[in-house]
């Protein structure tokens, strides 16, 4: 979604719109989307900075950092982005940056692409390590299985090769 900013300063522009699925290109990314995203908030102009914050909620699938079976998480976070114009962002090529700069995106003329702040806000807030649940087994390092399907046993069956003379003493 494509927004006009206002031309008056210091207004409040409010949102709330929903982008399907296959809007939103994530084809190289380890998530998929399972419905439409929800996006909800508001833009409000300044003299040299317009802000926008919101809300954005989503089903997500993902798979299991331990044993990579899909599953299906509530994805909601709050973002805010400031925009300002390249007139009124440094041309320095060397410029000491504050962690409130990072959320600073450089934009011409008087329209805002909304969904690609989305995007963008959905890859930076996802989960570095996301479980199927909290006791996942993972696989087995040695024959690939689900441990939490099977119990393979091939942990017990191993012998540390330097104990493995004192068990012939029996």
């Amino acid at each position: 979604m494509i927004v006009e900013l206002p031309t008056a300063e210091n207004l409040i522009l409010p949102f709330d719109f929903e982008i399907r699925a296959d809007e939103i290109d994530l084809d190289d990314e380890p998530l998929k989307l399972k419905d439409s995203i929800k996006v909800e908030g508001e833009i409000k102009k300044g003299i040299v900075q317009t802000d926008v914050r919101g809300k954005i909620s989503a089903e997500i699938a993902l798979e299991c950092t331990r044993c990579l079976q899909g599953t299906e998480q509530n994805f909601e976070i709050s973002f805010a982005a400031a925009f300002v114009t390249p007139e009124h962002y440094t041309q320095a090529k060397e410029a000491e940056l504050n962690t409130d700069d990072l959320d600073v995106s450089v934009f011409e003329g008087d329209l805002i692409d909304l969904t690609e702040l989305v995007r963008e806000q959905i890859l930076l807030n996802l989960p570095e390590q996301v479980f199927c649940r909290e006791g996942c087994k993972g696989l087995c390092e040695k024959c690939g299985a689900n441990r939490n399907l099977i119990d393979c046993k091939c942990i017990e069956k191993e012998v540390d090769p330097r104990w493995a003379a004192l068990k012939n003493l029996k």
